[in-house]
């Protein structure tokens, strides 16, 4: 049993003795993981140890770890002691001891891999237990908000008090979860994602005079981005989604739907005229496909040969675009960049390539992700700067760019803008069953939003470029 407490010295004591005797007689060790207290917990747990029963380890921890940090200490070292379960109980005393076997029990008869006790089962009992309305209310919309965003079916996603098979905490890798409150929804998403059995126990609700420690603000912020970021990166599939991600083992899903970046694209190369299409990047040639289905010929090159692209395109070549562009002295009509120039080493050099590949009057097509798209800003204002599987900081990008920083760069490598587009964030990926209302007007808002500020909201920009000095071939003039 892993025992978490910070500023625990008044409860801890009489928290563990409220632990069933026969539970008591069988657990196999408890580990008291006091996260560097202000306050006399390390004595009171010590002291405790000395006059009980129960084989007690009490760990001190030279600084503050906070909620998730103190778990995963507490997980690594039931493994390195050989345990198979292990329980969560907080120090404080708000989630009861008593119901601790309810916990246990589906985890010793297999149903389970982790069993969650939940106050909201029987909603009435949460607040005859004193827990505050607000928090109540608060409770049911976080629940009701990441069920429909997951599509579990929990009736409560805050509950602390949990049992847990160690065989599956490794296989999710907990370790790379945060050190902060949000650690408990972290373990819900990858337990589903692993496709592991979580169960529902009742238990009672108790507030006492314990202090609270969570900034409620704070913590429903980063639950909300937590299962937000999980749908986008992780539950969708791929052919529905925005996917910006990238890598030469797996092919490149077009975007079909209006109002993406490929839509952008094949849009702008129906208006030019029939004749020779560059495609770099190609991924499997299924964009390829779409612009010869426009009268177009399409030449794709990709590091890596997928399977069927030359039923797709009309000629391919295999190449590292960071090596440089093949077909040496070869001219084309439209060059066609998607997500591109964000995974070389040096764009530049590929810009000076593509600039000799255009014919009199070509165009270059590009399109990349906006680092300053909201979400990224979001991120590294808040702390939380990673890498994701997709989208503006996909973990395969090498460059990143601003609206303002990309154009600076084409128009120092010999390129003129003759049009310009933002895209607006994938909401749609979020549609389901009851979600569908909200994703609509979300998405509305979200274009609206990238038309006044397409410098904060949009996702992707897309430009059309041609060489300096080159005379426009269709008219059409800068658009913001």
């Amino acid at each position: 049993m892993l025992v978490v407490a910070y500023n625990a010295a008044t409860t801890l004591a009489a928290t563990l003795d409220r632990l069933p005797a026969d539970f008591a007689s069988h657990v196999g060790a408890v580990l008291i993981n006091d996260d560097h207290s202000a306050d006399d917990t390390f004595d009171v747990a010590t002291r405790y140890r000395s006059t009980s029963a129960l084989p007690i380890t009490v760990v001190r921890h030279e600084r503050n770890l906070g909620y998730g940090g103190n778990q995963k200490h507490g997980y690594r070292w039931a493994r390195e002691n050989g345990f198979d379960v292990v329980v969560l109980l907080h120090g404080d005393g708000q989630y009861a001891p008593e119901a601790i076997e309810d916990l246990v029990g589906p985890l010793a008869r297999g149903e389970a891999d982790a069993v969650f006790g939940s106050r909201m089962m029987r909603p009435r009992d949460a607040l005859e237990g004193g827990m505050p309305l607000y928090k109540f209310v608060g409770n049911r919309v976080l629940t009701t908000f990441q069920n429909g965003v997951t599509g579990l079916r929990l009736s409560e996603w805050h509950s602390g008090y949990r049992a847990y098979r160690l065989d599956a905490l490794a296989e999710i890798g907990v370790e790379r979860f945060s050190d902060g409150f949000d650690f408990d929804t972290e373990i819900i998403l990858a337990l589903a994602r692993a496709g592991k059995r979580i169960h529902e126990v009742p238990i009672p609700t108790y507030y006492g005079d314990e202090i609270c420690y969570v900034n409620g603000m704070a913590y429903a912020r980063d639950v909300v981005v937590d299962v937000v970021r999980d749908r986008l990166q992780h539950r969708t599939p791929r052919s529905v989604v925005f996917d910006d991600s990238w890598g030469p083992e797996r092919p490149y899903a077009v975007k079909h739907r209006s109002g993406t970046s490929h839509a952008t694209l094949e849009e702008w190369c129906a208006q030019r005229p029939p004749g020779s299409v560059l495609d770099v990047g190609c991924s499997d040639g299924a964009f390829g496909s779409v612009l010869r289905r426009h009268g177009h010929r399409v030449t794709g090159v990709d590091v890596v040969e997928h399977d069927g692209v030359r039923t797709r395109v009309d000629e391919f070549h295999r190449a590292d675009l960071n090596d440089g562009l093949p077909l040496a002295g070869e001219r084309f009509d439209t060059i066609v960049a998607a997500d591109v120039i964000e995974h070389l080493v040096d764009p530049g050099r590929l810009l000076d390539d593509l600039a000799q590949r255009l014919a009199p009057g070509g165009r270059l097509l590009v399109s990349v992700p906006n680092i300053s798209h909201w979400y990224p800003r979001f991120k590294i204002a808040a702390g939380l700067f990673d890498y994701d599987p997709r989208g503006p900081l996909d973990e395969g990008h090498l460059r990143f760019f601003t609206r303002r920083s990309l154009e600076r760069l084409v128009k120092r490598h010999g390129y003129e803008i003759e049009r310009r587009s933002a895209v607006g964030t994938p909401w749609e990926v979020l549609a389901r069953p009851g979600l569908a209302p909200l994703v609509k007007v979300a998405s509305f808002v979200d274009r609206v939003l990238v038309r006044v500020f397409p410098r904060m909201f949009g996702y992707q920009l897309v430009y059309m470029l041609k060489r300096s000095g080159d005379a426009a071939a269709d008219g059409t003039a800068l658009v913001a």
